[in-house]
């Protein structure tokens, strides 16, 4: 105690001694020390938060680069069941021909991709097979998963998980990795239609091919899992297997898309995630976290070097050299001020010393670099808004087509020539309308003649079960809407209102303005539904809802709406059990400059 008051004793005495020059040299260092101690931490977190926000960025383009091209594969795989099935087995009886020459010769176009085509029958003989047609004694193809999936939900295309290919005798491949597609199809023998399962596997390698040799950031690494959280593919697959290396795939498999961070045998890392349409497999990037602070001690020493540097250097030349070197600082620092309230207009001034040049000259390339960026990321959200509305609109399949063909065909057959005419003659107008010279936005009265068109259709295929009454309420003349957002309507009116419907039915489609707003009611007087399910069929979180029709479902076209009116906008369902459903659709009132000037904002 006695020694700490003498040297207190000296400090005090020392410091009433100390020239105003030491004092002010001195404390002025002190204090320029602590501000750049605390200007260095505060761009260092800055820097690791941008850091961490860059490689999340990164993790997520690559993994979306990654999920488009399994999608193309996936994709090709589907185009080629499609194919089998729509071109092939539905136009072969197999009592007059054999499917396998038209089957040979898909395989041959596919066969990088492919290790086998099979058609099998209800109870699982074999009907067609290529290249490999010779099945092993001890497979049994009916009691398989996919063969049984296929059976049960014949309305899916079912990917298994890769497996060794254990149904055919391969001599050349005897453990080749595939991944299968299976399928209910309906065999046709002497004109009478049989239940089967068409059977596509694909290589593995395709796949692994498409998740190899991706690089992220910091040294991580891309692994494929299936919905459970099995691995499907992984880079160190072997090790993990073998009990040598552990991975946290399956909590990662319950894991939403998007970045995440976890904590796994003791180290930090970074994990974001993205489903694979169509398979509900899950991609996943891992990043080890910290990786920054990798050179941790080098930073430390380069840190206390340049503050001893700037102690000597601000304690020898004192006032001048200071306010030289504090007045860019402050510049800078009101830039990044400025940055930070979100002015655009900043110019970052590269002066003063030669490291806060530098600094200077890293800011100014980060914010160029930024603005950039949030360039490109606008371009892209009107990019994937387009694109995202073409898919939508897009997703009409041939299965209305088809009917309605065969329906013209068995009328003429049966001498019913008139009606024939008339369902052809609907069918046209209909497809024109549909069609509409590529436009978006047509007339109102061109979507309810698309509507009389498509109900005069399903009223011949029905045999007149139902009426329609259609209404357009004076103010709307004029008036244009999103094509093709009545007809989805008017296929769940008539798919699941009118189907079930003893006593015969009305559907009325009434159009009418309020304000700026146009309204249109699709009323049905069928079997109904409870409130509370009618409630949720256009939620996010319940599976999307097809027709037997074109395809586009009720939450399509309140998407499709939403997408390009805004929130405001979309439908509302009105129901009760056997009284009936109402689905409005909220649009706003376009004239024809409107429609003209949001048709020419929506041109990519």
């Amino acid at each position: 105690m006695a020694l700490f008051k003498r040297l207190a004793a000296r400090a005090r005495e020392g410091y009433r001694r100390m020239s105003i020059q030491l004092l002010l040299s001195l404390s002025f260092t002190a204090v320029a020390l602590a501000g750049i101690a605390f200007m260095g931490a505060s761009l260092l977190l800055r820097f690791s938060d941008s850091a961490q926000s860059l490689t999340q960025e990164a993790t997520q383009r690559v993994l979306a680069q990654v999920n488009m091209n399994l999608d193309s594969h996936l994709r090709r795989m589907m185009r080629v069941s499609d194919t089998v099935y729509y071109r092939i087995i539905k136009k072969t009886d197999l009592t007059q021909r054999s499917m396998g020459e038209a089957m040979s010769l898909l395989y041959e176009e596919n066969r990088d991709a492919l290790v086998s085509i099979a058609v099998f029958n209800e109870g699982g003989g074999l009907e067609t097979a290529v290249p490999l047609s010779s099945i092993k004694p001890t497979a049994f193809p009916n009691e398989s998963s996919w063969f049984c999936l296929a059976l049960e939900r014949m309305e899916n295309l079912h990917f298994s998980t890769p497996h060794i290919q254990e149904l055919f005798d391969d001599p050349d491949h005897p453990y080749r990795w595939v991944v299968s597609l299976s399928r209910h199809v309906q065999l046709t023998r002497d004109g009478n239609t049989e239940r089967g399962v068409l059977l596509v596997d694909m290589n593995f390698s395709g796949i692994a091919q498409v998740c190899r040799d991706i690089e992220l950031p910091n040294g991580g690494y891309v692994y494929l899992t299936d919905r459970s959280g099995e691995l499907i593919y992984h880079p160190r697959q072997q090790l993990i297997y073998s009990g040598l290396l552990e991975e946290n795939n399956l909590t990662a498999a319950g894991y939403p898309d998007g970045s995440h961070h976890e904590r796994f045998q003791g180290q930090e890392r970074e994990v974001t995630v993205k489903t694979v349409g169509y398979t509900g497999w899950k991609l996943v990037g891992v990043v080890p976290a910290g990786q920054l602070w990798g050179e941790g001690d080098s930073l430390l020493l380069f840190g206390v070097s340049i503050l001893l540097f700037s102690a000597f250097l601000m304690a020898f030349l004192n006032f001048r050299i200071s306010e030289h070197i504090s007045d860019p600082i402050l510049r800078l620092d009101q830039a990044v001020k400025e940055l930070e309230a979100g002015r655009e207009d900043v110019e970052i001034e590269e002066s003063g010393g030669g490291e806060l040049r530098r600094l200077s000259h890293s800011i100014a390339s980060m914010v160029s670099t930024m603005r950039h960026l949030m360039d490109d990321i606008i371009q892209q959200e009107a990019q994937k808004r387009r694109s995202e509305l073409e898919v939508l609109q897009s997703q009409i399949n041939p299965h209305f087509l088809y009917n309605t063909l065969d329906s013209v065909i068995w009328m003429t057959e049966a001498g019913r020539t008139q009606e024939a005419i008339q369902m052809v003659t609907s069918l046209a107008r209909l497809f024109r309308i549909a069609l509409s010279g590529g436009r978006r936005i047509i007339p109102l009265s061109d979507e309810l003649d698309h509507a009389r068109h498509y109900l005069s259709i399903q009223k011949i295929r029905y045999k007149n079960k139902f009426d329609l009454r259609v209404k357009a309420e004076p103010g709307t003349e004029g008036l244009y809407m999103l094509k093709l957002t009545i007809q989805p309507l008017l296929e769940n009116a008539v798919y699941h209102g009118m189907a079930g419907a003893e006593e015969d039915g009305l559907i009325s489609v009434e159009a009418r303005r309020e304000g700026d707003e146009l309204i249109i009611d699709v009323t049905d007087n069928g079997v109904g539904m409870r409130p509370e399910l009618a409630a949720t069929l256009l939620s996010d979180q319940r599976p999307q809802l097809r027709t037997s029709g074109s395809g586009i479902g009720v939450r399509n076209v309140h998407r499709r709406i939403q997408l390009t009116f805004g929130e405001a906008y979309g439908l509302t369902i009105f129901s009760e059990p056997d009284e009936g459903t109402t689905v409005r659709l909220r649009l706003p009132a376009l004239d024809g400059e409107q429609a003209a000037r949001l048709e020419q904002e929506d041109a990519p």
